[in-house]
């Protein structure tokens, strides 16, 4: 079959980032930052204080960091070493499912159960020592409130978790008791950060200038020192960390196909630019895309991000890859200008997709420069898109120049990768320098 070029074009332009929509949403995304400064009530960002602002990068000792952000746990002991210098002294992990042995998710599974499983590999990490004084950092990237660094209390599970007695209390509260359970008394939570928030700590630990933090996968995240904001159980220097749950930012202008996503997604409504920009979603744009194409609108083909990134890697003479990887999507071969087109359309979506991040960060810029100049900065990400998926890097730098013009030179991204963990030792680290 040979797609109708009219069609074709139209569903194209459905995705084109232009530089008036971007300016738009960056100025939106900035005004949404300052309503949310003064109520996050009347802004789609959460505006969640972190109580961390940002390191020295001379915290030094060795700290225990617990990474609890989806089903596969780990637990770090890590030596900091100050000037941003740091070594991993020892890394254990395990999942929390493992289909026909255990499931500490479920719905039929207890409190007790998955904070006794977190005890033990803690107990692992620290290889059965009960003498020596621990103190940990604890990511936990789940909603929650909180209302100083080490009080986390979860208000909703989200990611496929259905554990019962957690939503509610106070995260830290159930691991210290399942510690004590196990006769380990000389373990100490004493921080609770979001992702994007040690994402941030992890690279403003190891380089100068670092503002702003997010990650860009699955979902997405960001989150930025606010100068503005002191708080006398905060911890570090230059204000305050806030994390924007910006997933949730609203104020785009969603194309046909991402309102009929969202009128059959499980929360319409909601987390606008996460739908229109992470890795979760941006497979199943395509699919629709291509159904329209096809003439099988409705249709679901179940294409993923990875597939996307396979596609646009196919330097293939005939596109074999990609050809394949349709084929085998919507069950029938292409011919190959409707592949290019596909392929095309494929990319569109990712360019897309790194144009919206880029003004959620532009955004933040403006608001952290007020009136004033525009400082030097990076600005870290972690996440298998902007690591992985092909387009991303070159259209963030390209969208950062055409909204920030001259001062553009002054903005670049750094991937720091691992960031959970190694953020997590820090926040421990600045809770007990600044005790």
């Amino acid at each position: 079959m040979a797609f109708n070029e009219k069609i074709f074009q139209s569903v194209l332009s459905e995705f084109e980032a232009t530089p008036e929509m971007l300016r738009e949403v960056a100025t939106n995304f900035r005004k949404d930052l300052q309503m949310g400064l003064r109520n996050p009530d009347n802004s789609s960002l959460r505006m969640l204080k972190s109580y961390v602002g940002l390191p020295s990068g001379n915290e030094k000792g060795e700290f225990l960091a617990l990474d609890f952000g989806g089903t596969n746990v780990r637990v770090s002991r890590i030596k900091l070493k100050g000037s941003g210098e740091f070594e991993i002294v020892r890394r254990v992990g395990e999942p929390l499912i493992v289909p026909g042995e255990y499931d500490y998710i479920g719905k039929d599974s207890t409190a007790e159960q998955m904070f006794d499983f977190l005890a033990k590999l803690i107990d692992d990490a620290i290889e059965g020592d009960h003498d020596t004084k621990f103190y940990l950092g604890h990511t936990f990237s789940f909603p929650s409130t909180q209302d100083d660094l080490n009080n986390a209390r979860l208000i909703i599970w989200t990611k496929e978790f259905a554990t019962p007695g957690v939503e509610g209390e106070v995260v830290n509260d159930l691991l210290n008791a399942a510690l004590k359970r196990r006769g380990i008394n000389n373990v100490e939570p004493v921080a609770v950060i979001n992702d994007t928030v040690a994402v941030l700590l992890s690279a403003a630990y190891k380089n100068a200038g670092i503002y702003i933090g997010s990650i860009y996968a699955t979902g997405h995240n960001t989150c930025y020192l606010e100068p503005s904001v002191h708080d006398e159980k905060c911890f570090g220097q230059g204000g305050m960390i806030l994390n924007l749950e910006s997933g949730g930012f609203m104020k785009l202008t969603p194309n046909r196909f991402d309102m009929e996503f969202d009128r059959k997604s499980e929360k319409p409504g909601e987390q606008r630019l996460e739908k229109m920009a992470s890795g979760r979603y941006m497979g199943e744009l395509l699919g629709m895309a291509v159904a329209e194409l096809t003439g099988e609108n409705g249709k679901d083909y179940g294409f993923t991000s990875i597939d996307m990134s396979m596609m646009i890697f196919d330097e293939t003479p005939n596109l074999e890859k990609a050809s394949d990887i349709i084929a085998k999507k919507i069950g029938k071969q292409l011919e190959l200008d409707d592949v290019k087109k596909i392929r095309e359309l494929a990319s569109a979506i990712v360019i897309r997709s790194a144009r919206l991040i880029t003004c959620s960060f532009v955004g933040i810029i403006w608001q952290r420069a007020g009136e004033g100049e525009i400082e030097k900065q990076h600005i870290a990400i972690d996440g298998s898109v902007y690591e992985k998926m092909p387009l991303v890097k070159e259209n963030i730098a390209k969208a950062l120049a055409e909204l920030l013009g001259a001062d553009a030179a002054k903005v670049d991204t750094i991937l720091d990768n691992g960031g959970s963990g190694l953020g997590a030792a820090i926040a421990a680290a600045m809770a007990v320098v600044d005790k």
